[in-house]
């Protein structure tokens, strides 16, 4: 590491400094690298002891990786990878996940991981969609135990809104491409989500999953 908090791998820059600043190490956004550029990022946090956190890591790149570092654990729902210390859940407060339908659950899965990794206590609440809210009130307890919960929504969004609407802690609302073609991908869910009449609602991007468990994780400290 220079003295200037980064290691300078060419390829990339590494921000070591980030786990003293934030709280956890910088997370590795996999698309556009290479298995090399993997490899060798990995090596260098590890030597400077940092946690390894890979999201949106493909299965054939997971496999080769794991012949360099045993230690690495996948989810295949969620797409993530990391290797770090065992931590337990703290006595922080509660984070609730839920998705509003099935085909939501991998983004889901990246949140709860992320919430995981981070120390996190979570439960998770899958396919309790405006469709059918019933399957949603009856855990309505549980909800209102939650410091912070995170909704992952697809189609018309509109989860998130009525979570709100039912508790006092903050709402952290993903919007996912799940969506027939007027859903454009996941941006009707995004604009309902940002439209939201429901005072406490945080959006993050369609489909990062992981930015709604980092931030969420920051909230429960």
């Amino acid at each position: 590491m220079s003295k200037y908090g980064f290691s300078d791998l060419g390829f990339a820059k590494l921000d070591i400094d980030r786990k003293i600043r934030r709280g956890f190490a910088e997370v590795i956004y996999c698309p556009g690298k290479t298995p090399r550029h993997l490899k060798e990022i990995i090596s260098e946090l590890l030597k400077n002891k940092q946690e390894a956190v890979l999201t949106k890591l493909k299965e054939e790149d997971f496999r080769y990786l794991k012949r360099t570092f045993p230690r690495l654990k996948y989810n295949p729902s969620a797409k993530l990878a990391y290797i770090n210390k065992n931590i337990k859940p703290s006595n922080r407060g509660l984070v609730v996940v839920i998705s509003a339908g099935t085909s939501d659950m991998p983004v889901a899965e990246e949140a709860v991981v992320t919430l995981k990794i981070m120390g996190n206590k979570v439960i998770k609440l899958y396919d309790v969609g405006v469709a059918g809210i019933h399957r949603l009130m009856h855990y309505i307890e549980i909800l209102r135990k939650a410091k912070v919960i995170i909704v992952v929504a697809g189609m018309e969004g509109a989860l998130a809104s009525l979570v709100s609407g039912l508790v006092s802690c903050p709402v952290i609302a993903v919007p996912t491409s799940c969506g027939y073609g007027a859903s454009f991908g996941g941006l009707s869910a995004l604009l309902t989500m940002l439209n939201s009449c429901s005072p406490g609602v945080a959006v993050v991007n369609i489909d990062n999953g992981f930015g709604a468990g980092y931030f969420a994780s920051l909230i429960n400290r």
